[in-house]
C-alpha cells in the first residue's frame, strides 16, 4: 500500500494523500467530526464534514482499521501542523472490537496484570511502545559498537545437555528421550568462539527458572552477550563494557529520543571512566557486615546513592566478588585469595551487568570443578577445548530488559517486556 506516515504529512501540504491505521480517537461535534488516526509514527487528525462520512465514522470504534484518502491543509491547533481535509473513508478489515481500556487516553489505567493479559492491543499505547522502542535502539546501538570494535556476532544452541552456571535452576527438556535444558546463558560457547574470532558479541534470550516473582526478574529476557580474547584481566573487559554502554546510549538518544522523551525520562550520562570500588568496600560502604557474601539489592541501591554523591554516575563498577559467589570458570583474582577477577556493574542502584575475566587453561578448570565437587564429565566438551590452547579471556552480559527498565523509571521489568515470562505467566 502507498501510503503516508502520520509524520510525513507537512511535506504534502496541498497535495491529495493517502493515510492508514487505527481508529485512536473520534470527537464528534455538532457541524464538524474529527477522527484521530494512528499509525507506528504517530497521530494525524481527519477532519469529517461530509454527512455520509460522518455517519460511517460514527458506526466505526475505536481501533477499527480504516484507510483515509484526502488534502492535507495546514492548521496549527493540529498534531504536526496540518490535518486531513474532504476524506474519502475505506474500512480495512471488521469493525474493531474495544479493548478493556481506552488506548486514547494519556495514560494507561488498566492495572499491570490487565495490560500482560491483553497486551496484543496494550502495546499499541504510546507508553507501551515507546518502551519497545528504547530496546531497540539499545541492541542497535550495542550491535553496531561491537562491529566497530571489531566483533563478530554469534548464534548459539539454545537447548544444552548441562546447566551453564553450577547450582541455577534450569528448564528440563525432554530432548527425543535424552534430559536437556534450555540455555541459561551462552556463556560456553561464546567462549570457545573466542578460540575463532577472539571477539565475539550475541544477541538472544535466556532462561532462567529460578523462582523470583519480583519486578526485576524473568524466566525468560534478552541477554546482550560479549566475549573478547587476549585481556590482561577483568579491567580490558569493563573497558569495553563502557564502550559498549556509551554506544547504547548514544543510538537511543538518536532513534528513540523522542519516545523517551514521551515517558518523561532521561539518558544517563556515562562517564569517560566508570568508578570502581572493591567488593570489600562496597561492603563498608553500604554498611553490610564484612563477612557478607553477596550484594543484597538494598545494598546495591545504598551504591547507587553513593556514587551519584560522591562521583556524580549513575554507574558503578563492583570488582572483585568472593569466589564463593561465582561461577566455577571465573579467573581468581591472583594477589587476593578468595575473591575473583569478577565484577558487577550497578546502574541506577541496580545490578545490569554481570562479567569478568574467565579461566583459559585446562588444568585450572579440572581443578576448579573438583574444588567445588563437581563432576567433569557433563563439561567435558566444554572443557576439552581448552587443552587445544586458548587465549586469557574474559566477558560480560547485559540484561536488556533490565537496561531498558532503568533507562525509562519503569518500576517493573514487565513493563517494558512485550510478552513477559515470569513465574506466573505463561501467556500470551
Amino acid at each position: 500500500m502507498v501510503r503516508v506516515p502520520s509524520t510525513a504529512l507537512p511535506g504534502h501540504a496541498g497535495e491529495t494523500v493517502t493515510v492508514a491505521g487505527w481508529i485512536h480517537r473520534r470527537r464528534l461535534l455538532k457541524s464538524v467530526a474529527f477522527l484521530i488516526l494512528r499509525d507506528a509514527a504517530g497521530l494525524a487528525q481527519v477532519v469529517v464534514t461530509d454527512p455520509a462520512v460522518r455517519a460511517r465514522i460514527e458506526e466505526l470504534p475505536e481501533e477499527t482499521v480504516v484507510e483515509v484518502v484526502g488534502t492535507v491543509v495546514a492548521n496549527p491547533a493540529a498534531p504536526a501542523g496540518v490535518e486531513v481535509t474532504e476524506p474519502a473513508v475505506r474500512v480495512l478489515g471488521e469493525p474493531a472490537v474495544p479493548p478493556p481500556f481506552d488506548l486514547y487516553r494519556p495514560e494507561l489505567t488498566a492495572s499491570l496484570p490487565t495490560q500482560l493479559d491483553h497486551a496484543a492491543v496494550a502495546l499499541r499505547h504510546p507508553t507501551r511502545s515507546a518502551a519497545l522502542r528504547v530496546s531497540a535502539a539499545a541492541v542497535a546501538g550495542f550491535r553496531a559498537t561491537l562491529d566497530a570494535l571489531g566483533f563478530v556476532e554469534v548464534q548459539t544452541p539454545k537447548i544444552v545437555a548441562s546447566a551453564t552456571e553450577s547450582g541455577a535452576n534450569v528448564f528440563a527438556l525432554d530432548y527425543f528421550g535424552r534430559p536437556a535444558y534450555l540455555a541459561q546463558s551462552p556463556q560456553f560457547y561464546k567462549q570457545l568462539m573466542v578460540g575463532v574470532f577472539e571477539r565475539v558479541y550475541e544477541v538472544g534470550p535466556v532462561f532462567r527458572a529460578e523462582p523470583h516473582d519480583t519486578t526485576r526478574h524473568l524466566a525468560q529476557y534478552t541477554s546482550l552477550d560479549v566475549e573478547l580474547g587476549f585481556v590482561a584481566d577483568h579491567r580490558d573487559v569493563m573497558a569495553v563494557l563502557r564502550e559498549v554502554l556509551a554506544g547504547m546510549a548514544a543510538e537511543v538518544a538518536r532513534r528513540a529520543g523522542g519516545a523517551l522523551a514521551g515517558l518523561g525520562a532521561e539518558l544517563p550520562a556515562v562517564p569517560a571512566e566508570i568508578p570502581a570500588v572493591h567488593f570489600t568496600e562496597a561492603l563498608a560502604i553500604a554498611g553490610a557486615p564484612a563477612d557478607e557474601p553477596d550484594l543484597a539489592p538494598a545494598h546495591e541501591r545504598a551504591l547507587g546513592e553513593w556514587a551519584r554523591e560522591r562521583y556524580g554516575s549513575e554507574f558503578l563498577f563492583v570488582t572483585g566478588y568472593p569466589m564463593a559467589k561465582r561461577p566455577f570458570y571465573t579467573h581468581p583474582d591472583p594477589a587476593r585469595p578468595g575473591h575473583s577477577n569478577g565484577f558487577d556493574l550497578l546502574f541506577r542502584g541496580v545490578e545490569l551487568v554481570t562479567g569478568g575475566q574467565r579461566l583459559h587453561r585446562y588444568a585450572d578448570y579440572v581443578a576448579a570443578l573438583a574444588d567445588r565437587g563437581e563432576p567433569i564429565e557433563p563439561y567435558a566438551s566444554y572443557v576439552d577445548a581448552f587443552r587445544h590452547g586458548m587465549p586469557p579471556h574474559g566477558g560480560f552480559a547485559i540484561g536488556l530488559e533490565r537496561f531498558v527498565s532503568r533507562v525509562t523509571g519503569a518500576a517493573n521489568v514487565r513493563e517494558v517486556t512485550a510478552f513477559p515470562r515470569d513465574l506466573q505467566r505463561l501467556t500470551p
